[in-house]
């Protein structure tokens, strides 16, 4: 089945097919899978491709991270230079986990290790997460006077706005138990390659006019990601322009330091 073209090299994700399934890795093990503009761009790119033929989108990270956030060095980078950074611009982000939650397949988060800032915003975005028992989640934004404010209209239709807000304020990881119990994760095994592959024999059996009929009954049920998006980014906006966050940012990266170590 001729979904995408499979000779294009990725930068930023590793792409594959089996059949109507898309399985896209997220793979910069130099930048401890962090998220970058490319990163958003080639993301997109493949989702758009898989909205007419590809019935499951599998979305996974490397085994020991998912996904770790926002790419502080390059922030850090164009704050010195004076350049601006991806971070003033938070849309292209916010629109690729509209994708995951709203587009015509069913997607699937499988979490092996970290997720973490955005990493939970990719989580959250997915129909149906799924992880391995050493997994963890974490927001960590408010500890660089930040705010995960596009991860969470997506994590609060997940879990809900107490959770949500819990989860925020302590910036403390929890483990795969404590996120299904929160609802964050469906399912979790020590083994989730096995997990995953039971999944995809159940759902490979949907048809793709089901799903997508289904999908956009859905939306039509529930748009709170829309209507949250305006507020998501501006709040974004102002964090990300805050000088006094990037030095934070700036500091950590070239220090090692958290804001609240001396020097």
């Amino acid at each position: 089945m001729d979904i995408l073209n499979e000779t294009r090299i990725y930068k930023t994700i590793q792409v594959r097919f089996e059949e109507d399934i898309c399985f896209i890795q997220i793979h910069r093990p130099e930048a401890n899978n962090t998220i970058n503009d490319c990163l958003i761009e080639e993301f997109t790119e493949v989702l758009a491709q898989c909205e007419d033929s590809a019935k499951i989108v599998v979305l996974e990270g490397l085994p020991e991270v998912f996904c770790f956030g926002a790419d502080f060095k390059e922030i850090q980078k164009s704050f010195d230079t004076k350049e601006q950074h991806q971070e003033q611009n938070p849309e292209p982000l916010y629109n690729l986990w509209l994708q995951l939650a709203s587009g015509p397949y069913i997607t699937i988060a499988h979490v092996r290790g970290k997720a973490n800032a955005g990493g939970v915003g990719f989580v959250a975005a997915c129909d149906i997460v799924l992880c391995e028992e050493k997994a963890v989640f974490s927001l960590s934004e408010l500890l660089f006077g930040l705010m995960p404010a596009c991860v969470l209209p997506f994590l609060i239709r997940k879990i809900g706005y107490s959770k949500a807000n819990y989860l925020t304020l302590m910036t403390q990881p929890i483990s795969a138990k404590q996120a299904k119990d929160w609802g964050l994760v469906d399912e979790y095994e020590e083994k989730s390659e096995n997990l995953l592959r039971k999944h995809l024999l159940r759902l490979r059996r949907l048809p793709k006019s089901g799903i997508s009929r289904y999908k956009r009954y859905m939306n039509n049920l529930d748009d709170a990601l829309v209507i949250a998006k305006p507020k998501a980014l501006e709040a974004n906006i102002e964090v990300f322009s805050d000088q006094k966050n990037l030095e934070k940012i700036s500091r950590y990266i070239t220090t090692g330091k958290f804001p609240w170590e001396g020097e």
